[in-house]
């Protein structure tokens, strides 16, 4: 494969001049992108315009996403870019960045700033001055109870002050490659600065249901904190997040928990993430009325698992590194999906899969010898080209040069006679 990449590179140099003149550019990545760039013009489901792509209902909530979590495909999406108050998903974050940077035996004390929030408004455990939790029972305060007054002192414990772990929290956001959110506090209380979008949120979410003690917490029905060294007498902690509450009208089989929340501010908000047959969807709807939210995310799951299936198209492909598994829809196979590659830093190829010119998958491939077959077909094909265009100069300098390039060597010949007689 060597020698054939360096009598390509050759090839290629010495057809260059004609490979500017014939070669025709190729627009088929251009048009794709212009494919899946396509606005919605009907439907407020944005994801219904795409070509082929499953037919979504409309929800009365004003934004919603559904993504699959191994390619980050956009499944379902109504206003997923519009940036509106997140509410109480906000802990999310909070909760997962705990996770990052704290340990579960850390002991965590109570100060003014924490026990504030027992008065705020919102949710609390009633936490008092001076009392002694660990961090794994203040995780659980969290998205079990959605305490305030713990959210604010895990924010201080970890980042010294609330500030700085908010600032700690918008730089992780960035990170994830949310790009529409800014957070101001670690609770989801109203804040008119504050906000995301439900494709933000899906991002974050996705980050937490990778840590496995973040999912942990979030499908755990109840939590016991025992007496602490000011209480006295234990607290039973009760998740009230509907999708996991078997009983519910909302219980959803599969569900690996989520964050609920309302206030006038941001409507009913809801963030969660669900595995069946192999296939995590994460949903997320944003500004709805009172109580219907987490139905309507049960609506949304059920039309990802109903429309779309998980396909390895790498499967018989050797020079595969990584990846090649794609989210599409139902009853398509592995010719209904298209392929760009694109150099990577390495020297192998970033290749993303297709359908109905919206991206479904990633992979990482080699550079096949194939492909390094095609090279030299075009460097022989940019050669011929020269060739052709030299064939219609006039020949005459040509033939000048030869002349001149025949007289020297005479020269040289009757030289080396001259000095082997003398």
């Amino acid at each position: 494969m060597i020698k054939i990449k360096k009598l390509t590179s050759g090839l290629l140099a010495l057809g260059l001049s004609a490979s500017l003149f014939f070669q025709t550019p190729v627009f088929a990545a251009e048009e794709t992108t212009q494919d899946a760039a396509v606005q919605d013009t009907g439907s407020a489901v944005s994801t219904n315009s795409i070509p082929g792509w499953p037919q979504g209902s409309d929800i009365t909530s004003t934004a919603a996403v559904v993504m699959e979590a191994s390619t980050d495909t956009i499944l379902y999406a109504k206003n997923m870019d519009q940036t509106l108050y997140p509410g109480s998903t906000v802990k999310i974050m909070t909760t997962l960045l705990a996770l990052e940077n704290s340990q579960l035996a850390d002991n965590v004390t109570m100060t003014q700033t924490g026990v504030s929030g027992v008065t705020d408004g919102g949710a609390s455990i009633s936490s008092q001055l001076d009392e002694v939790f660990s961090m794994e029972q203040c995780l659980y305060s969290i998205m079990l109870a959605s305490a305030n007054d713990i959210a604010l002192q895990v924010a201080e414990h970890i980042g010294g002050s609330v500030d700085t772990f908010v600032q700690m929290m918008n730089t992780r956001a960035q990170e994830l490659g949310c790009t529409n959110t800014v957070f101001t506090n670690p609770t989801g209380l109203p804040d008119e600065n504050q906000h995301t979008t439900a494709h933000d949120m899906a991002l974050i979410m996705e980050a937490a249901i990778s840590n496995e003690t973040f999912r942990t917490i979030a499908s755990t029905a109840s939590y016991t904190i025992a007496a602490t060294n000011v209480s006295g007498g234990s607290r039973v902690l009760t998740n009230n997040f509907s999708m996991i509450t078997n009983g519910n009208a909302s219980y959803y089989e599969g569900c690996l928990g989520g964050k609920e929340g309302y206030t006038e501010a941001s409507g009913s908000t809801i963030a969660c993430a669900a595995s069946r047959g192999g296939m995590t969807l994460i949903a997320v709807v944003f500004q709805g009325a009172q109580g219907t939210t987490a139905a309507e995310a049960v609506s949304i799951l059920d039309y990802g698992y109903n429309n779309f299936q998980l396909l390895d198209v790498g499967d018989t492909d050797f020079n595969l590194i990584s990846g090649g598994i794609v989210v599409a829809p139902m009853g398509i196979s592995e010719n209904d999906i298209t392929t760009e590659d694109t150099a990577a830093d390495d020297g192998n190829l970033n290749r993303t899969y297709y359908y109905g010119g919206t991206a479904i998958g990633t992979g990482r491939v080699m550079p096949s010898e194939e492909q390094d077959l095609s090279l030299l077909t075009q460097g022989q094909e940019n050669m011929a080209a020269a060739q052709d265009l030299s064939a219609n100069k006039t020949p005459v300098p040509y033939y000048v040069i030869g002349g001149v390039g025949a007289f020297l060597l005479l020269l040289l010949i009757l030289w080396i006679v001259k000095i082997i007689k003398s």
